[in-house]
């Protein structure tokens, strides 16, 4: 338990698009590039189900 009680823990309900080690997770979770998360972050406002929801949503490519 941290000493001070202000602290708090990072924030799991969103997507810290400027952090490369969430970006990265994200796109390997989703099979993206780092280029595609980091749009998909950007427009769901950082929330972490939104992302989520986009990413699941998104069109395949066709092979």
């Amino acid at each position: 338990m941290p000493d001070d009680k202000k602290a708090i823990g990072r924030d799991r309900q969103r997507v810290a698009a400027e952090q490369v080690y969430e970006v990265a997770y994200f796109a390997r979770k989703f099979g993206l590039t780092r280029d595609e998360a980091r749009d998909i972050i950007k427009q769901a406002g950082n929330s972490r189900e939104n992302a989520n929801d986009l990413a699941r949503d998104r069109p395949q490519p066709t092979r």
